[in-house]
C-alpha cells in the first residue's frame, strides 16, 4: 500500500466508524477486497486467480461481519429476554445494550409481558418491546414483538424471526 499502513490497521479504522453500519459493512468489504488484490498480485500474474483470490477475501471478511452482527444481536436478545422474564404480566421495564465492538450503536427501550404461554414443562412468554432511537436529533419509538421461554433459570429469546424490519436478513 503507498501509504505503508498495515491492512489490519486500516481494518481497524474502519470497525473505529460504529455510528454507520452501511460505512462499516461496505469499508470491510472493500479492504478486504484491497488486501486480496495485493495478496493475489503477490502469489499470481493469472488475472482470474488474482480475481478469485480478492473475491474469496471479500467474502470471507463480509461472512466474519454478518457472524459478529449476528453475536451482538443475540447479546440484545438474551438482555431483553433476563429482564422480562421475570417481569409480572403488565409491568414495564426498561432494557438497554451497550457493546464494545462499535459495529452498533448502543440501544434502550421499554418491555413488557403480554401473557403467558406454553405448556406443562414449557413456560413461555409473549413480549412487546421498544427501541428508542434518536434520527435528526429527534426521539424515535419503534415497538416489537416477541416470545421467549425458560431454558433452566436462564430466559432465552424464542422467536425465529422476531421482525425482519427489525433484525434483517441476518436471523
Amino acid at each position: 500500500m503507498a501509504s505503508g499502513l498495515p491492512l489490519r490497521s486500516l481494518l481497524l479504522a474502519t470497525l473505529l466508524l460504529g455510528g454507520c453500519q452501511s460505512l462499516v459493512r461496505e469499508g470491510t468489504a472493500d479492504v478486504a477486497g484491497i488486501g486480496g488484490a495485493a495478496l493475489a498480485t503477490a502469489v499470481t500474474d493469472n488475472g482470474a486467480v488474482a480475481t478469485g483470490i480478492g473475491l474469496g477475501v471479500r467474502s470471507l471478511a463480509n461472512a466474519g461481519l454478518q457472524y459478529t452482527e449476528r453475536r451482538l444481536q443475540r447479546q440484545q436478545q438474551d438482555k431483553i429476554a433476563a429482564i422480562a422474564g421475570p417481569l409480572p404480566i403488565g409491568q414495564v421495564a426498561a432494557w438497554n445494550a451497550s457493546y464494545a465492538v462499535p459495529l452498533h450503536a448502543d440501544e434502550k427501550g421499554q418491555v413488557t409481558v403480554v401473557r403467558e404461554i406454553g405448556g406443562a414443562g414449557l413456560q413461555c412468554r409473549e413480549i412487546v418491546f421498544s427501541v428508542d432511537t434518536v434520527v435528526e436529533r429527534k426521539p424515535q419509538r419503534a415497538f416489537y414483538t416477541a416470545a421467549i421461554c425458560r431454558n433452566g433459570q436462564t430466559w432465552k429469546w424464542a422467536s425465529a424471526e422476531p421482525a425482519t424490519e427489525r433484525w434483517g436478513a441476518l436471523q
